[in-house]
């Protein structure tokens, strides 16, 4: 039996856009000669849906689209996630569910039995847990099909498990040749490595092979690297899917494979692809084309630069250079020599003018009191003014540019350079975002070297170092 992993990266609500790539990657799927393809988890919707699962008509829709794609399914068998409605009276209304789909109808359905509540997830607000997982016959194999957390009750103490329930245990009981698991599951560094070694125990412990189907794409402040997988019965990994792309994986039943010996990506390179495939998303999906990033001549509106650059276009970005009387001649050369680096459009727009102008209008009711952090915030402000005007003038997003150490410490300025609608480095730390510079460099020269080897500073008052 073949089987196809169809990493697909789907559009939270769009049901239409998400039909389609289904229906896509299931045709291309028969082509190849598959008996089946599979689907992450709770594709049709995308995910996390979150409080779109509390409206009536979105649940209604889920299901409508669910028809028509099974409908449309002919030739070959398709393992699909979507949102069900809890059968039982008691509990909550929702089920997040798996259905199989062949020969134009809805042949089979199951759920999801183990909910998380922690780091980001918050299931149990939606959903009921599943009573059953879903099971099946294909080809002479018997089919199990696990919904993300099925797997995961692994605990973070070895040997102690997340939850009393097991629902592969409870599927190798029932006599199971494979495993499936579809997944939305968000990345963090090293997480393949981590999926990775408890497929290897499941194949291992039960004597089964294990594919793995993951979502892949940005859905606002979550990111999903895809990294789909197979590992045999020896618990051996034996096919891998692209990080951070969508991606097509074909396995065969009756062929024997080499284990791959695919060492990850370095941290670097996996961290600025999933920033850039973030960033490309979280605009396109909004709506945007354009973005504007704020140029300090620093090391993170530089690193943001790059990352727009490659996610959007160099003809979709715009660096804007807003330097003070306090900013230094080389945050000036170096914001400028960046974005002809980039071949992005640049813009300069001085404040000094406008701070002024603040200065003098604030002059009478701030008699007595010395200058402090109110004038280096009125700057950031007045920065932040202007960008959301470029916003709202020519429609462009704006890209924040704080990293993970600075809003950690709360040093950034609230309405000023934590305006945007994306902090495309706020989850990364000031010692990484060197890093990222320097792997950016590693070829080639795009970040001014003087950027990487000067002490950082806001530049809001004379003589200032972060």
């Amino acid at each position: 039996m073949k089987i196809a992993l169809c990493q697909i990266n789907p559009i939270i609500g769009d049901f239409d856009y998400n039909t389609d790539l289904i229906l896509n990657a299931t045709e291309r799927a028969k082509r190849l000669g598959c008996n089946l393809a599979v689907f992450p988890e709770l594709c049709l919707l995308g995910y996390p849906p979150k409080d779109l699962l509390e409206k009536p008509a979105f649940i209604r829709e889920n299901l409508d689209h669910l028809e028509k794609i099974a409908t449309r399914i002919k030739g070959i068998h398709v393992v699909c996630g979507y949102v069900d409605q809890n059968p039982e009276h008691t509990g909550k209304p929702l089920v997040n569910s798996v259905a199989l789909m062949a020969d134009s109808r809805i042949q089979g359905k199951g759920g999801k039995r183990l909910l998380p509540t922690y780091d980001v997830f918050d299931e149990t607000r939606y959903f009921e847990p599943a009573k059953k997982s879903l099971l099946f016959d294909l080809a002479d194999k018997r089919v199990g099909v696990t919904i993300c957390e099925d797997i995961w009750n692994v605990g973070d103490i070895e040997g102690i498990p997340l939850y009393p329930l097991d629902p592969v245990s409870g599927l190798s009981t029932r006599g199971i040749d494979i495993l499936i698991n579809i997944s939305s599951s968000p990345y963090t560094l090293n997480k393949r490595l981590v999926r990775q070694n408890i497929l290897s125990s499941l194949s291992l412990r039960y004597k089964i092979p294990t594919l793995y189907c993951n979502q892949v794409g940005g859905n606002d402040d979550l990111l999903f690297d895809g990294a789909s997988m197979v590992v045999d019965r020896r618990g051996k990994l034996v096919l891998l899917g692209k990080e951070f792309e969508s991606d097509l994986l074909v396995w065969d039943s009756e062929e024997e494979y080499e284990e791959l010996r695919q060492p990850p990506l370095p941290e670097e390179a996996s961290i600025l692809k999933g920033l850039v495939i973030g960033t490309r998303d979280y605009v396109r999906k909004c709506g945007f084309q354009e973005v504007l990033v704020g140029l300090s001549g620093g090391i993170d509106s530089s690193l943001v630069a790059v990352i727009a650059e490659r996610a959007v276009g160099a003809q979709n970005v715009t660096g804007v250079s807003m330097p003070s009387q306090y900013t230094s001649q080389i945050s000036r050369e170096d914001s400028r020599l960046l974005a002809e680096r980039l071949n992005i459009k640049f813009v300069e727009i001085p404040i000094t003018d406008i701070f002024d102008c603040y200065n003098r209008g604030l002059a009478e009711i701030f008699r007595g009191f010395e200058p402090d952090v109110t004038e280096e915030n009125i700057q950031a402000r007045i920065r932040g003014n202007i960008l959301m005007a470029l916003s709202n003038k020519f429609g462009a997003l704006v890209l924040s540019t704080g990293n993970k150490s600075e809003l950690a410490m709360g040093y950034c300025t609230l309405y000023g350079d934590l305006t945007g609608g994306l902090a495309v480095i706020s989850d990364v730390p000031k010692t990484v975002c060197y890093r990222l510079a320097r792997y950016v460099n590693k070829d080639k020269e795009i970040i001014p070297e003087r950027v990487l080897i000067r002490p950082p500073s806001a530049e809001l008052k004379p003589d200032q170092k972060d």
